[in-house]
C-alpha cells in the first residue's frame, strides 16, 4: 500500500497515500474501535460540520485571518461533504475519548486535504493548508463539535419527522374507516363501556402529533450554540466579534434560526438541549410501544383472543406450530422503543458526567440521539407499510363483545341506579344472560328504553337521553 508520511505531537505515522483523512484521524480510529460504527453512518454530523467549518472560514477570511485563496479552497471543500461526498473518509468511531477532539480533526484533516487537492497541491502537504492553523482557525473542539451536533440533529430531526408525520395519518385514515365499527373499550384488561374501533385508532394519531410538535419545540432550544466560545466559552483565539458573526454565517448556511448562546460559558459545559430533546424522544418511544401493545392485544388469538382486528401477515411465526402468523411488526416496533429508552438513560448519566467547564462525554450524547432518531425513523416506516396501511376490523366479533359485555351496563346507570346495576352487572356475570335480557325481565326498563339507551348515539359520546 502506497502511504505517505505524516507528523504530529507524537511523531511520524504513515498515512495510506490516497485518504484524505490524515495522522490524527488514524490514531483515532485505532484507538477506538467500540461500536463500529463511524461518523459516516451519520451524514447529518458531517454536513452540520461541514456548515460550521465553511461559516468559520468565510468569517476568519472578513476579519483578515484567512486569505481569500484559502477560505474559497476549504469552503469549496465544505461544499463537497454538504453535497454528500468523500463520507466514507470519516472513519472515527462515534464513541471516543476526548470530547469529540477525533471527530473534529477528522473533518478539519478531510477539510484541508481536499481544499489542498483543489488548489493543487499534494494531500499531506499541511504547509500551504494546515488542518488545525487554517481549517480550525478561530475554533476549538469544544465549540465546533457541540454546534455540528446541535445542528445535525435538527437536520436528523427534518429527516425523522415526515415519517412520524406519515404515520399519524395513516391512523387517521385508519380512524375514518373504523368509525362505524362498535366495539368495547376496556381498562385494565376488563370490559369497560363502548366505543368505536374509529376512536381507538384516532386516540393513536392524536397522541403521535402531540410529539411532533414537542419534537420541533427541541429543535428550539438546539438553535442556541456556543460557537465562538472556543475552549470553555471565553473566545480565546478569536477577534472581537467573532462569535456574533461567525453564527449568523452558520445560520444562512444552515438555513437554521441560529443565535449565540446568551452565556458561552455556561452553553461550553451544559447538556440541557441535549437532554431535553432525548427525553422527547423517550416520550415517544413509550407511546409509540404502547400503541404496538394495543395492536398485538387487539389482534390476538386468531380464534383465542380478542381478534377484534386482523394484522397483515409479513411472515410464517413459527419453525414447529404451522400456520402461527406472528405480530413481528408491532414486536419490532416495541424493542426499537425499548433501545430509545436505553438510549435516553445513557445520554442522561452523560450528561450528568459532565466536570466543570467541559463535557468530556459528548460523543455519547450525540451518538445516541441521533442513533435513536434513525431508528425511530426506520421504525415508524415500517409500522407504517407493513401494519398500520393494511390492518383490517372483525366487525362481527367487535359487536359480539358489546352485545355479551357485562359493562354495558353503565349506560343504564342513571335511569335504573347503581345499586341495581351493580346486581344485574353480577346475574350477567354467574348466569350467562345479557345485561339487557335481564333488565327488560325485571321490568326496570322497556324493551324500547334499553334499546335506545344502549344504541351507539346514547353510549359514545356525552349526551342526555330523554326516555
Amino acid at each position: 500500500m502506497n502511504t505517505r508520511s505524516e507528523y504530529d505531537l507524537l511523531g511520524n505515522m504513515d498515512v495510506p497515500a490516497d485518504a484524505l483523512y490524515g495522522i490524527q484521524t488514524l490514531r483515532a480510529a485505532q484507538n477506538f474501535s467500540i461500536t463500529g460504527v463511524p461518523i459516516s453512518h451519520f451524514p447529518e454530523l458531517i454536513k452540520a460540520l461541514a456548515m460550521v467549518k465553511a461559516a468559520a472560514a468565510r468569517t476568519n477570511q472578513e476579519m483578515k485571518l484567512l486569505t481569500t485563496e484559502k477560505a474559497d479552497a476549504i469552503v469549496f471543500a465544505c461544499q463537497d461533504l454538504i453535497q454528500g461526498q468523500y463520507h466514507d473518509q470519516f472513519i472515527v468511531d462515534v464513541i471516543q475519548g476526548g470530547a469529540g477532539t477525533s471527530t473534529n480533526m477528522n473533518a478539519n484533516e478531510v477539510i484541508a486535504n481536499i481544499a489542498l487537492t483543489k488548489l493543487g497541491y499534494e494531500k499531506g502537504e499541511y504547509k500551504y493548508l494546515h488542518p488545525n492553523d487554517d481549517v480550525n482557525r478561530s475554533q476549538s473542539t469544544n465549540d465546533a463539535y457541540p454546534t455540528a451536533a446541535c445542528l445535525g440533529i435538527q437536520f436528523a430531526a427534518d429527516n425523522f419527522v415526515p415519517s412520524l408525520a406519515s404515520l399519524k395519518t395513516a391512523l387517521e385514515d385508519k380512524a375514518r374507516e373504523f368509525a362505524h365499527i362498535v366495539k368495547m373499550g376496556r381498562t385494565q384488561l376488563q370490559d369497560a363501556v363502548p366505543m368505536t374501533l374509529g376512536q381507538e385508532f384516532d386516540a393513536f394519531a392524536v397522541t403521535l402529533g402531540e410529539d411532533i410538535d414537542r419534537i420541533r419545540e427541541a429543535c428550539a432550544l438546539l438553535c442556541e450554540v456556543n460557537l465562538g466560545g472556543t475552549a470553555i466559552g471565553t473566545g480565546i483565539n478569536t477577534p472581537e466579534g467573532y462569535a456574533k458573526l461567525v453564527v449568523e454565517k452558520l445560520a444562512t448556511i444552515s438555513t437554521k434560526p441560529l443565535v449565540p448562546a446568551s452565556n458561552l460559558v455556561e452553553a461550553t459545559s451544559d447538556m440541557g438541549a441535549f437532554v431535553f430533546f432525548s427525553a422527547i424522544l423517550k416520550r415517544l418511544a413509550i407511546k409509540l410501544s404502547k400503541m404496538s401493545n394495543d395492536l398485538r392485544l387487539l389482534s390476538s388469538g386468531p380464534r383465542t383472543g380478542l381478534g377484534e382486528i386482523n394484522l397483515p401477515a409479513m411472515q410464517p411465526g413459527s419453525s414447529i406450530m404451522p400456520g402461527k402468523v406472528n405480530p413481528v411488526i408491532p414486536e419490532a416496533m416495541n424493542q426499537t422503543a425499548y433501545q430509545v429508552i436505553a438510549s435516553d438513560l445513557a445520554v442522561t448519566l452523560a450528561a450528568e458526567a459532565g466536570q466543570l467547564q467541559l463535557n468530556a462525554m459528548e460523543p455519547m450524547i450525540i451518538y445516541n440521539v441521533l442513533n435513536s432518531l434513525k431508528m425511530l425513523k426506520e421504525a415508524c416506516q415500517m409500522l407504517e407499510t407493513r401494519c398500520i396501511r393494511g390492518i383490517t376490523a372483525n366487525e362481527a366479533i367487535c359487536a359480539g363483545h358489546v352485545e355479551n359485555s357485562i359493562g354495558i351496563i353503565t349506560a343504564l346507570v342513571p335511569h335504573i341506579g347503581y345499586a341495581n346495576a351493580s346486581r344485574i352487572a353480577n346475574t350477567a356475570l354467574h348466569t350467562g344472560n345479557t345485561v339487557k335480557a335481564l333488565v327488560i325481565e325485571e321490568n326496570l326498563l322497556t324493551e324500547e328504553q334499553v334499546n335506545i339507551l344502549l344504541s351507539p348515539q346514547s353510549m359514545l359520546s356525552p349526551g342526555k337521553v330523554v326516555i
